[in-house]
């Protein structure tokens, strides 16, 4: 307890737990949304070859992409938040693992929705 000069009377810093980041946990939501919206890109691509699976694929990997590019941001965002500094009265930021695994995950989930429209492609042209 710190007096504050001139006064008997201290200034009392209350400890403020910490709080989970919210774009964190949005990063590790649509990094995993990313990875199942890949996955209906592969099974669209491959089990509908000759009933216009390629277009349906092609439709989910533009949100697949846009989730994983989503998940991405927000965790590097994240990340960003968690590592500001702050005084003792200010809200600190916690979930790193969460920003990581987010950031992860939708560059996994981008990269396989890309590689799925390309096996529809590479099936339904050959």
């Amino acid at each position: 307890m710190e007096a504050v000069s001139g006064t008997p009377f201290g200034v009392v810093h209350l400890d403020v737990p910490p709080v989970t980041s919210g774009l964190a946990i949005g990063a590790l939501v649509a990094g995993i949304a990313s990875i199942l919206i890949s996955l209906l890109v592969l099974c669209f691509g491959v089990a509908f070859v000759n009933d216009g699976g390629a277009w349906a694929s092609g439709a989910f990997t533009v949100v697949g992409v846009l989730a994983g590019v989503a998940a991405i941001v927000a965790g590097l965002l994240g990340q960003r938040q968690i590592r500001r500094p702050t005084e003792p009265p200010a809200v600190r930021f916690t979930g790193r693992g969460l920003a990581v695994a987010g950031i992860s995950c939708g560059a996994v989930g981008a990269l396989l929705s890309l590689l799925g429209l390309g096996l529809a492609l590479l099936l339904t042209f050959a």
